[in-house]
């Protein structure tokens, strides 16, 4: 942490005070702080200054930070601001929850009963569900970042941090991130994470409250992975004989290893536990209650249990970047400097160096094992990813989602009657394929419903049809499907119908409609009222015109009688070629 950033009094954005330490962690130190515009209490994340340092991570902090933000659910823990410090700090601004964490009650506590576990995690994973919605992914759901207020309230915490940094690039050089005990198995293949391995981590914590400890434990960090990758999750009930099998069946299908047979988000999870807790009549009882800290920690760390996100320190429940190919450069272990033996009798400060030596040693050899286990962990699986589900998904979403699994992508577009523009039809490889990194991988985006082409007035009909079934439409002609047309010549394409740009079916009908040529021209009707029938008839037809000779009169239909009327009138025009009444008598 870099003064004055970390300075009790420092004023960040000349708005936000900086007071006690909350807590630290390996990614963070949260502080209490005050809100001077608002003159409210707030919790002040600053983040390492050597993640801060990494100019892709500062823009991914950036981005998660507006995301978190938008989350707006009474289970998620309010992100008010995010900005940089005068050194270079990032910092996150929160809502400060009065209370203590999950992590406080399990360890007063340990397994806290069905009831008080349920009452957990249902805001648990509401909160998840909500931020699921908003196509957020948490990445490190576990105790910690769970926080129970003084008032009853549950909380999610710390989104988006673990995902920062993620996504800027420490997966790709070999590091997961994440808490080793609520990793889900595809973040240790692969290093990637949707929302099932959200599902996962909190069906962890799950078992956890039931059962007061989480399901894998381990002498290394990476046999714990390991674990999770290639062992099931237990019943609950092995451990805790009062859970009912009902609730260990839910337990068990949100920590499948294989992703696609776990709920497919934290809404879905939620609703299989309240199915369960209405199946077994489950009682509501308040969440735990965090327990009070004695009054010398009070007084060591100032409002030390009141966090809006607590940066643990690592081990069961602690965030931790794991090394996961051989070769990197490990800072060599460094002896910690302890208080000045003055005072002591010699033979006790010869004790207590040959144990921090003793101590130092031990550290030296649980790295190395580490190394080894790290280096036959990637020799056997390390190199190999596996094929996310990505049916569905936007464009740029499953591209992403790709890239995060080292896998390269080939997308061709095709039309589809059912799905939309720009999502992803189909897949290749199928969804959890062995694979290895840099695989190409084969994406069918869909371009959506084929649309009428635009066929140009008088295109010849063969062009006109040949643009048609190129835009994989069937062209089809109907002698009714014409019209006159000033302007087209005969036999040519009009029109298409339905018009052009409408959206149909792959294969539909597109029907042609052409020209018939230059509707005729309008003529004058003669006069031929008092002429003889005949007489009459023959003016007419040279005029252009057809004769219907019709009588209402008795004996009117005589072989040549007079015409006493005519339809239409004199001196009204006609179109060439129209039919002209006579009433003859």
């Amino acid at each position: 942490m870099n003064a004055p950033t970390g300075s009790a009094g420092a004023l960040l954005d000349a708005r936000y005070r900086v007071g006690p330490v909350i807590a630290r962690g390996g990614m963070s130190t949260v502080y209490r702080g005050l809100d001077t515009r608002l003159d409210r209490p707030v919790a002040i994340k600053v983040l390492d200054p050597a993640m801060a340092a990494d100019p892709a991570f500062r823009v991914r902090f950036e981005r998660e930070a507006r995301l978190a933000a938008r989350i707006d659910h009474p289970a998620v823990v309010d992100v008010h601001d995010q900005g940089d410090a005068p050194d270079g700090a990032l910092f996150l601004v929160m809502e400060l929850v009065e209370g203590g964490t999950l992590r406080d009650v399990l360890r007063a506590r340990g397994a806290v009963g069905v009831p008080a576990a349920l009452a957990v995690m249902e805001p648990v994973l509401a909160g998840l569900a909500e931020a699921h919605r908003q196509g957020m992914v948490h990445r490190d759901v576990k105790p910690e970042n769970v926080l129970l207020s003084d008032a009853g309230e549950v909380k999610v915490a710390d989104f988006g941090l673990v995902t920062a940094a993620a996504q800027a690039g420490a997966s790709h050089v070999g590091m997961i991130m994440g808490t080793l005990a609520y990793l889900s198995p595809e973040q240790v293949a692969s290093g990637a994470a949707d929302a099932r391995s959200d599902v996962y981590a909190a069906g962890i914590m799950l078992y956890e409250l039931l059962t007061g400890a989480p399901p894998y434990v381990g002498d290394t960090p990476i046999s714990v992975a390991m674990r999770h990758l290639n062992e099931d999750v237990p019943p609950p009930s092995l451990v805790a004989t009062e859970v009912p099998p009902e609730l260990d069946e839910v337990v068990l299908a949100a920590t499948r290893r294989d992703p696609a047979a776990r709920p497919a988000d934290a809404a879905a999870f939620l609703a299989a536990l309240r199915r369960v807790r209405d199946q077994l009549a489950v009682p509501r009882v308040a969440p735990p209650r965090p327990p009070v800290r004695p009054v010398e920690e009070q007084a060591t760390v100032p409002a030390g249990r009141h966090a809006a996100a607590v940066a643990a320190a690592p081990g069961p429940g602690g965030t931790r970047t794991m090394e996961r190919p051989p070769g990197a450069d490990d800072d060599a272990p460094t002896a910690v400097a302890a208080p000045a033996d003055r005072g002591m009798p010699d033979h006790r400060v010869a004790r207590r160096r040959s144990r921090r030596l003793l101590a130092l040693w031990i550290v030296v050899v649980l790295l190395l094992g580490a190394v080894v286990a790290g280096a036959a962990w990637w020799l056997g699986t390390g190199r190999w990813t596996a094929m996310p589900s990505v049916v569905g998904l936007d464009r740029p979403a499953a591209e992403k989602l790709l890239a995060d699994s080292d896998l390269v992508v080939t997308v061709t577009e095709a039309h589809h009657d059912t799905v939309a523009d720009d999502v992803v039809a189909a897949a290749e490889p199928a969804p959890q394929s062995r694979l290895l990194r840099g695989s190409e991988v084969r994406l069918t985006v869909s371009t959506g419903r084929p649309v009428v082409p635009a066929v140009a007035p008088g295109a010849a009909v063969a062009a006109a049809e040949q643009q048609i079934r190129d835009a994989e439409l069937t062209p089809v002609q109907s002698v009714t499907a014409t019209e006159f047309s000033e302007t087209v010549p005969q036999g040519a394409v009009v029109r298409t119908n339905p018009a052009a740009g409408s959206p149909l079916a792959i294969g539909a009908p597109v029907t042609l409609v052409l020209s018939k040529g230059a509707q005729p021209k309008q003529v004058e009707v003669p006069y031929v009222v008092g002429d003889r029938l005949r007489e009459a008839q023959q003016t007419l037809r040279d005029a252009g015109f057809a004769v219907e000779v019709e009588s209402d009169f008795p004996f009117g239909g005589r072989d040549n009688g007079r015409v006493v009327r005519q339809d239409p009138d004199a001196g009204e025009t006609a179109t060439r070629g129209a039919t002209i009444t006579l009433t003859v008598f």
